[in-house]
């Protein structure tokens, strides 16, 4: 896909994190991770079980911090910005897909949907919400609780919830991990069409390679560096 601007949205230079153990060993768990992503690319981060990809996809979108180096979102350098900054950095301009759905047990699918519009302040959010639910088929089930739909109606009501807005950057972590192939096949697809309708960057995190393969380019993450 041609990139529109010659400015990554998304990049990372020589990043770094590690830990401290109970026992006080040192751990590092990603080690030198430069990459650049652009505007409206498709990129998987494909790596087994324990290689970081999640740590990876945790430091992109500026839910934790880096050891050392430096990743900027949207001309940004997360480590200029306080916890608070970068939750307004991310408001309304990203949007996440879990492999666990994430929804808000207590709330319909239509007011989890809402929800983001919500924080932001947007005008006529159950409007768009309601969109967005027909959008992913599930018009009919939007006064539903989560615990009231399938695992397959859940992620669809997760990815209507991500791309409210819409979201200039999505980023989904092994969001057909929980699901069955069929149902898998459906959610890729639907993943795909939304990314392409609302022209959203997406960073994918995927243990899959034939899932990675939709994408328009891989990033292979073993034991926590870029191969």
């Amino acid at each position: 896909m041609k990139n529109l601007t010659n400015r990554p949205i998304l990049s990372a230079h020589q990043v770094t994190k590690r830990l401290t153990t109970a026992s006080g060993d040192n751990l590092t768990l990603l080690a030198d991770i430069s990459l650049s992503i652009h505007t409206r690319e498709a990129v998987a981060i494909l790596g087994t079980s324990g290689s970081g990809k999640s740590t990876l996809l945790g430091l992109l979108a500026g839910l934790d911090t880096v050891s050392s180096g430096d990743i900027r979102v949207f001309g940004q350098a997360l480590s200029a910005l306080d916890e608070d900054a970068r939750a307004r950095l991310r408001a309304g301009r990203i949007g996440f897909v879990f492999q666990s759905f994430q929804l808000m047990p207590g709330l319909s699918a239509l007011d989890n949907v809402c929800l983001p519009l919500q924080l932001t302040g947007a005008a006529d959010p159950q409007d768009q919400a309601r969109a967005l639910l027909q959008s992913v088929g599930l018009a009919h089930r939007q006064h539903h609780l989560p615990t009231q739909l399938s695992g397959g109606e859940q992620q669809r009501v997760a990815l209507a919830r991500a791309f409210v807005g819409p979201p200039r950057l999505l980023f989904a972590d092994e969001p057909t991990g929980n699901l069955d192939n069929v149902t898998s096949g459906q959610i890729e697809d639907l993943l795909f069409a939304l990314r392409d309708q609302h022209q959203t960057t997406l960073v994918l995190v995927t243990h899959d390679a034939r899932f990675a393969q939709r994408c328009d380019h891989i990033l292979r993450l073993d034991a926590g560096r870029l191969a």
